[in-house]
């Protein structure tokens, strides 16, 4: 599968790039070589080889969530512009 110089265009757009016709022909043969070197992978046998998250094992070094004890929640709410006295209020950014 290669890349358009449209194809680009349309990914740009959706990226919120605003691309010079130079940088949208540099750009359309840069993604084309990186989709090329997927293609590749794709010619790889992995039928042996078992699916996983990570290339080395894992675990979780962390501790356990537990409550501890904290600041008073009206200390914490001191300095707050706008608060409803259990927490911050903040206005809206996606929209009624």
């Amino acid at each position: 599968m290669s890349l358009s110089r449209d194809d680009v265009a349309k990914i740009a757009l959706l990226g919120r790039l605003s691309l010079t016709a130079e940088e949208l022909d540099r750009l359309t043969l840069q993604l084309g070589a990186i989709v090329g070197y997927v293609e590749q992978l794709g010619e790889l046998d992995v039928s042996g080889v078992e699916p996983m998250a990570h290339a080395v094992p894992t675990s979780d070094v962390f501790r356990p969530d537990e409550p501890a004890p904290s600041f008073p929640r009206e200390t914490m709410l001191a300095n707050s512009p706008h608060s409803d006295g259990e927490f911050y209020l903040v206005p809206a950014v996606l929209g009624q």
